[in-house]
């Protein structure tokens, strides 16, 4: 497993707030004209209320895959994670990957006097050596 393979769940979590953001965006648009979005074309009338509609339908259907995803993807990492023997490793790998902490909350986490380079490094030496 590489650290690459390991991060995805923090970064499809970034992508379904990112989504999240812009239903938010789209959903205040078709219920207040004021409202500027990014990323929508720019057009007038009831076929706006109506496109508007259609991209808040299309919007919801694709966070619902991507946490469909993110699921599986938990899912996938708990598993690897709990087919560690070193149960350090499990916690900085728990701390770092499933609840997406910086390195420096991890080694608080974990506790013991670790820095934030001490984990990170103990991570890389972990993986590099499977």
């Amino acid at each position: 497993m590489t650290v690459k393979e390991l991060s995805q769940l923090y970064y499809l979590n970034r992508e379904i707030e990112k989504e999240k953001n812009h239903l938010r965006e789209l959903e205040a648009a078709a219920t207040d004209g004021t409202t500027k979005i990014t990323g929508m074309p720019h057009a007038a009338g009831l076929a706006d209320k109506a496109a508007l509609w259609s991209a808040i339908a299309d919007a919801r259907a694709v966070i619902e895959a991507k946490i469909s995803l993110s699921v599986v993807e938990y899912n996938r990492l708990t598993r690897y994670i709990a087919s560690v023997e070193d149960s350090f490793m499990r916690q900085v790998l728990t701390l770092r990957f499933v609840d997406g902490l910086s390195w420096r909350q991890v080694a608080r986490g974990v506790g013991g006097g670790n820095t934030d380079d001490s984990v990170r490094k103990a991570v890389n030496r972990f993986l590099t050596d499977l």
